[in-house]
């Protein structure tokens, strides 16, 4: 093409003298090669996209999220589990070098230390080969990512108390109504051991049962209070005998006002 030839000049840009519609170009004679990204490709793409929802939505009908009860706040006897890609962070915390006073070594310096070779990776081996085994320094450090956090989350399901998570949990049925408005409650709420095992709504917690799930007398709970029961501690109460029989009367009456 001669210079300016079929051609207009507007300010320092040079635009064809005839407009052509806006047709996609014909890749018929690169069969398998290429394709146009409108709507051969996209169409494509969604279609796919399509089926993999549908399943996706067929799954979560077949087999619901598992949901657990209330969350409590004052349960302290509860044991969470992270996210199944969380898991392998979740376990290093477990390690004596990374726990304790050294969480933040556990929970920031590794990982950090960890995610940055893998982000400097394709900076230290800068070679134009693609196969693995020409680029040691990528391929070694992929290698150990995949290889430590396979490791990690395998110990950290493998530790985990599967059976008392579940009963953690569990979501139960109580028929207990507690009055909150009595003054036995108001004592309850006041004595911090007790909310520590047994929750602030009196309805048990990991670390301990139901307030009202054995049927003692009001002399019984007050003798359990001073001297304990299995694994609970005696004399956390903290308050006077008045106090103490009352709050005896309210737990003996299941949580109503004598």
């Amino acid at each position: 093409m001669q210079r300016g030839k079929g051609m207009k000049f507007v300010g320092d840009s040079r635009i064809p003298a005839e407009r052509k519609p806006n047709i996609p170009k014909d890749y018929s004679e690169y069969p398998g090669k290429t394709e146009a990204f409108w709507p051969n490709f996209l169409l494509k793409e969604w279609m796919i996209g399509a089926v993999f929802l549908i399943g996706f939505l067929c799954l979560t009908i077949a087999h619901p999220a598992p949901l657990e009860r209330v969350a409590d706040p004052t349960d302290s006897g509860y044991i969470p589990l992270p996210d199944w890609y969380f898991l392998f962070l979740y376990q290093l915390l477990k390690y004596e070098y990374a726990a304790g006073d050294f969480t933040v070594i556990g929970a920031v310096v590794i990982p950090g230390i960890a995610f940055g070779a893998l982000l400097l990776a394709p900076w230290l081996d800068r070679g134009p080969e693609r196969r693995p085994m020409k680029r040691p320094i990528g391929s070694g450090l992929m290698l150990l990512a995949v290889v430590s956090i396979i490791f990690l989350t395998w110990e950290s399901v493998d530790d985990h108390d599967w059976e008392a998570a579940a009963q953690q949990g569990e979501i139960v049925d109580v028929d207990y109504d507690v009055d909150e408005s009595a003054e036995g409650y108001d004592i309850y709420l006041s004595q911090d051991s007790c909310i520590g095992c047994h929750g602030d709504d009196m309805l048990g917690t990991s670390a301990g049962p139901p307030v009202f799930e054995s049927d003692y007398d009001v002399d019984e709970i007050i003798e359990i209070i001073h001297e304990g029961i299995g694994s609970m501690p005696g004399d956390q109460f903290d308050g006077s005998e008045e106090e103490l029989e009352t709050l005896a009367e309210f737990i003996a009456n299941d949580g109503q006002e004598p």
